[in-house]
């Protein structure tokens, strides 16, 4: 199931689901079968973005335009409801935007939306390892209710061995959701303006990104459910994300790895702690794929994800298509040894005892 799922919340932060009920009609069992409709599939995708796209205006760009077209293309040309979503999903990789997928649903889209809510992903969130007093924290995804704990037990040992130097290693990070908050908490002793989510709402009636008076006028939204943030998004056009600091904290030099498959809330994450003046981020620009999602059911058991929210950093605007640049620019794989490098360069003994 977490497989199945997994595709979904690479890119799922924050989204609204909804059932449309066009399931499809059941054959007489002696009857040839037909070939679906996969047109009409087609026409039903482009309804659907024209009413929850998080922006319109984007859809009447040319490159969208092609992508509509190609997407009729192979619907008449598929052979099968797998033909048309392969596909679909191999032309989207290209796609003038991301978090748009096709899916065969397990379940229906609101009983999916609850399930993200409660989901655990079986302990591989995250772990925690040391290099001698380095403590390094790989967080593998921002799903899961056992990754958030993992990430809270997991700062509590760095914080009561008083680690030199912390690391965390996003490289291999595609998104997800509330995993962020705890991982951003231990590192700051104040209120963290992260951004802003706005949808179409919002970017119905202004042009640009939200200036910083527009942010502070908007209450910072708190809770951990992501079906309940999906439909303030779009009840309210805009959504401010304001991390609040733990208990703990972490005050110590921190490096964050990041690679070009960091993507989505991962991103969210390490731009965040870049804001932070303790945090050095090292490896490849991220992936730029910074939007939000929901799930919508379609004909023939399939499911669309398509994005119903921008995100827009405090510190560097707009993530999508730009993605998260690092302070020091190296290759995924050299970003270990480039952050044990630095940390030995630039910290110091922790003890009298470490110094002999």
């Amino acid at each position: 199931m977490i497989n199945n799922i997994k595709n979904i919340i690479t890119t799922v932060t924050f989204c609204i689901s909804l059932s449309l009920g066009l399931g499809a009609k059941e054959s007489p069992s002696n009857a040839p079968e037909e070939k679906p409709n996969l047109s009409a599939i087609a026409d039903q995708i482009s309804e659907l973005m024209r009413h929850h796209h998080y922006d319109p205006d984007q859809l009447k760009q040319k490159a969208y335009e092609q992508m509509e077209k190609k997407a009729e293309l192979i619907a008449e040309n598929a052979d099968s409801v797998k033909d048309f979503v392969d596909g679909f999903n191999k032309a989207w990789k290209e796609g003038p935007f991301s978090h748009v997928r096709l899916d065969f649903a397990k379940m229906n889209a609101y009983a999916l939306a609850n399930y993200l809510d409660a989901m655990e992903v079986g302990g591989s969130g995250c772990q925690l390892s040391w290099e001698e007093d380095t403590a390094i924290l790989t967080v593998n995804t921002m799903m899961g209710l056992d990754t958030i704990r993992q990430i809270q037990e997991a700062y509590s040992e760095i914080i009561a061995n008083d680690a030199k130097a912390l690391i965390i290693d996003l490289r291999n990070n595609g998104g997800g959701a509330f995993a962020i908050k705890p991982l951003v908490a231990h590192l700051t002793k104040k209120p963290l303006d992260a951004g802003v989510f706005v949808s179409q709402k919002w970017t119905g009636s202004h042009e640009g990104s939200p200036s910083k008076e527009t942010i502070e006028n908007v209450q910072p939204w708190e809770g951990w459910s992501i079906k309940t943030f999906w439909d303030d998004v779009v009840e309210k056009g805009i959504l401010r994300v304001q991390l609040q600091p733990a208990t703990e904290v972490y005050e110590g030099p921190v490096c964050v790895l990041v690679s070009n498959v960091t993507a989505s809330a991962a991103e969210l994450a390490a731009d965040a702690m870049g804001q932070l003046d303790n945090v050095l981020i090292i490896g490849e620009t991220t992936a730029g794929q910074m939007l939000s999602q929901t799930m919508f059911d379609l004909a023939d058991g399939l499911q669309l994800s398509l994005p119903i929210a921008d995100y827009f950093s405090a510190s560097a605007g707009r993530l999508e298509g730009q993605g998260v640049s690092p302070d020091i620019q190296t290759v995924a794989a050299d970003a270990m040894t480039a952050a044990m490098t630095w940390i030995q360069k630039n910290t110091t003994y922790h003890s009298e005892e470490d110094a002999l």
